[in-house]
């Protein structure tokens, strides 16, 4: 199982950015996936995440309105459209795979489960 993420850099505030999550290794249409980000100091926290192409994703009330998550199943990618960055947006950003009703139980969690990418840089300056 891998998931690789791509797309992340140095941005000014008000800017966009495209996160990437390529994933391989496992059935991707089966899994949720989702974006969480860790900020220098701070807890990882959920940001966005994504069951199905029918499902309504969830976002994170400090990005609601600005991010937008979807999935290509047949690229085996979730995206993270980021507009409007805020310095408070500072952050590795993570992308995480499981099971529907596995992901669900873990998601809110300090204690996550599934399968983790290494993270993409995203710094946004004042």
């Amino acid at each position: 199982v891998q998931l690789v993420e791509s797309g992340g850099g140095l941005v000014q505030a008000g800017g966009s950015l495209r996160l990437s999550c390529a994933a391989s290794g496992f059935t991707f249409d089966d899994y949720a996936i989702g974006w969480f980000r860790q900020a220098p100091g701070k807890e990882r926290e959920e940001v966005s995440y994504i069951s199905s192409s029918d499902d309504a994703p969830y976002y994170a009330d400090s990005v609601k309105g600005r991010f937008t998550i979807s999935r290509d199943n047949a690229k085996n990618t979730v995206y993270l459209q980021m507009n409007s960055l805020k310095p408070e947006d500072t952050a590795v950003y993570y992308c995480a795979a499981d099971r529907p009703a596995l992901f669900r139980l873990w998601v809110f969690s300090t204690v996550r489960g599934g399968y983790w990418g290494q993270g993409t840089q995203v710094t946004v300056s004042s």
